[in-house]
């Protein structure tokens, strides 16, 4: 096991995802030498060269229809957006090129791209880059769309993305990039859960919290923090939003009769109403209480002083669990 921080866990995923196959590379803005914003691909074109990891121009227009390009000839594109703000430029692309491809050539045709993309808040950053936009990718049929919530997750992750020949919305937390953990570097593949089966992070009987990307940290606290007050929190990383892992969802709802679905996007229209009318429709004999959602403020992103007020945090979510028990 090694201690790695979730961007450093990106890192080594793609070096190993280079390494295996020479048909794969990695492109966009500052992913050269720079090394990405965040670091993420830093000294990967010192290694691989120029031809495997490539500087793009700024438009994301362009490096994803250059990426649906190169996988029409066999390769096997990494994109990265460098912030989430940035994808509706490729927005297009994405839902109307790459999502379709394969459905409208009745399967002769498989556009094997990753597109990754820092996602949510936290950072303090300006408008356009603190955007939670996975609603969006999710509801487009042909896209698998995960989201990544630790290091050992995004280590064998990212690799399984590039495994796909489905085109892969690849979600990173960005302001989880620092946070440390053990990963299993040496198992790496052979012991990792499918990219698509969510991941049972506590143990519980009481209420199922369910979450993914920046929240599984902060529900992972309240699970804790509840447990201190005697209630016990089944807490699940959902990892894959298209499609989701619903036997999980399922089972564990069907045991604790009550469910909390927690993102960092707005409430209005995202993953939790999608999560929350399927738990509704398959667990309803089962629940004791609505399904509830805690998410963003349906508001814009609000500047950065405002943001620990806009994003849901340790407190919202313990009082929609506490609320579940009201009814």
């Amino acid at each position: 096991m090694t201690t790695l921080t979730l961007s450093r866990a990106l890192n080594e995923g793609l070096r190993k995802a280079l390494e295996n196959n020479p048909k794969t590379l990695i492109m966009g803005e500052d992913v050269g030498k720079l090394g990405g914003v965040f670091r993420v691909t830093d000294g990967l074109q010192k290694d691989f060269g120029e031809a495997r990891v490539v500087d793009t121009p700024l438009a994301e227009s362009g490096i994803v229809g250059t990426a649906v390009g190169l996988a029409l000839r066999g390769y096997r594109p990494i994109c990265e957006i460098q912030f989430d703000g940035f994808v509706f430029p490729a927005f297009d692309q994405i839902v109307s090129q790459l999502a379709k491809m394969r459905y409208r050539s009745l399967g002769s045709v498989r556009l094997p791209v990753v597109i990754r993309i820092p996602f949510g808040g936290g950072i303090g950053a300006v408008e356009h880059h603190s955007e939670s936009p996975e609603a969006l990718f999710a509801h487009t049929p042909g896209l698998r769309v995960v989201a990544c919530g630790g290091p050992a997750d995004a280590y064998t992750m990212i690799q399984q993305a590039a495994l796909s020949d489905d085109p892969v919305i690849f979600f990173e937390p960005k302001r989880r990039y620092w946070d440390k953990a053990e990963v299993d570097t040496d198992g790496g593949l052979a012991v990792a859960p499918p990219m698509d089966q969510a991941r049972i992070v506590a143990a519980g009987t009481d209420v199922t919290v369910l979450c993914y990307g920046p929240m599984v940290r902060t529900c992972g606290e309240a699970a804790v923090a509840a447990r201190e007050e005697g209630r016990s929190i089944e807490v699940i990383d959902l990892r894959s939003l298209a499609p989701l892992d619903t036997g999980t969802i399922f089972e564990s709802v069907r045991k604790t009769g009550r469910c909390v679905v927690v993102h960092e996007a707005v409430v209005t229209g995202g993953i939790g109403a999608e999560v929350a009318a399927r738990v509704t429709q398959e667990c309803f004999y089962s629940l004791e209480a609505p399904v509830l959602r805690v998410g963003a403020y349906s508001t814009p992103y609000p500047p950065s002083r405002m943001e620990e007020y806009y994003l849901p945090d340790l407190d919202r979510i313990l009082d929609a669990v506490d609320r579940t028990f009201g009814y």
